[in-house]
């Protein structure tokens, strides 16, 4: 499932960063923090890789 948003783009990161052991779980908020809980390392890994040209900043 690709990214809508840039926003959504950067909480798949941040979230797929403690999937991996590279930064803290704790240290996640909001919407990384739910991404993380509830996808799976190759969803958020499809999600942070989507190309960012041409996405907006934020979806409502």
């Amino acid at each position: 499932m690709p990214a809508k948003s840039k926003a959504q783009q950067r909480a798949a990161g941040a979230a797929l960063s403690a999937k991996r052991g590279e930064t803290k779980v704790k240290e996640l908020k909001g919407a990384s923090k739910s991404m993380y809980d509830s996808m799976s390392e190759k969803e958020l890994d499809e999600m942070a890789s989507t190309p960012r040209k041409g996405k907006p900043d934020h979806v409502d």
